[in-house]
């Protein structure tokens, strides 16, 4: 195991200049991107995004836009994801069920609940499990009609044009979801073909309230937050996460990052063109 300490690092002057390339537009000053480098996430950011690290994880003092904005600003969403956000994993005694966006978007549009709901079914697939997604809402298949649930099924054919294999459904409620038996019995024109182990929420409250009673009441495991739609792996962790926390989003970074194509600064460029040219395959994207 290395260990490097921002402040004394060898690769400070470089770091300081690639970061002030990237944002010198934005206001940021050569000096100011040096005095950015004695802060952590920026540090770690720019080591993964030089190539000098593989992932990173960060997150358990500090606040989660303090986290995620320093990733943001130096490593940026992949360009075929377009937006970035946030998921868990929620392990129950018998059940895997992923929830997102539970940390990032707060009032997501058609278009970013489509592109959210992809990236979640990428995360599943590279755990090797078959993704079955369900859009939700407080309606069933426009039983109500109001802007909230048109949005969530406006979101459903904008993912059936671009992942048309995708198991995908909505806007839907979320017993009806979880429900085999009701959804044959009430919905047998479904294209889930058994109950959601994903669940995308029609906004941020939504989202987050319910990962949290799932855990707080349920009894569920929560890994996560996991960061979908990023360039490069990055993973926050919850604010004063235990040890058992930190081990898993390490092993999530892990998979991540193993699922993505390597790469070495000589090849960066043309990694980066491959990038925004090529369609998302593996990773947690």
């Amino acid at each position: 195991m290395v260990i490097v300490d921002p402040a004394t690092s060898s690769y400070r002057e470089e770091y300081a200049r690639r970061l002030w390339e990237k944002r010198r537009r934005k206001g940021l000053s050569l000096a100011e991107a040096a005095q950015r480098l004695y802060n952590g996430n920026y540090f770690g950011s720019q080591m993964v995004e030089s190539g000098h690290a593989d992932a990173l994880v960060s997150g358990v003092n500090l606040h989660y836009p303090e986290t995620i904005r320093p990733a943001l600003e130096v490593i940026g969403a992949h360009p075929k994801a377009k937006i970035v956000s946030g998921m868990y994993m929620l392990v129950f005694e018998k059940q895997l069920v992923f929830c997102g966006d539970t940390t990032v978007n707060i009032d997501p549009d058609s278009e970013s609940l489509a592109r959210i709901a992809i990236a979640a079914a990428r995360v599943v697939r590279t755990f090797g499990i078959e993704p079955r997604v369900a859009m939700l809402s407080f309606s069933n298949f426009g039983s109500v009609r109001v802007p909230e649930t048109v949005k969530v099924a406006r979101a459903v054919e904008m993912i059936r044009e671009l992942e048309p294999m995708l198991q995908v459904d909505g806007e839907i409620q979320v017993d009806t979801a979880l429900d085999e038996t009701l959804l044959r019995e009430a919905f047998p024109f479904s294209h889930l073909k058994g109950p959601a182990n994903v669940l995308i929420f029609p906004n941020l409250s939504a989202g987050n309230i319910a990962y949290k009673l799932l855990h707080r009441l349920g009894g569920a495991t929560a890994i996560g937050p996991i960061l979908l739609g990023m360039r490069r792996p990055v993973h926050v962790l919850e604010q004063g996460a235990a040890v058992e926390d930190i081990v898993n989003m390490a092993a999530v970074a892990v998979i991540d990052a193993q699922g993505r194509s390597p790469y070495t600064d000589n090849q960066r460029s043309g990694a980066e063109r491959r990038a925004a040219a090529e369609p998302m395959q593996g990773g947690i994207l």
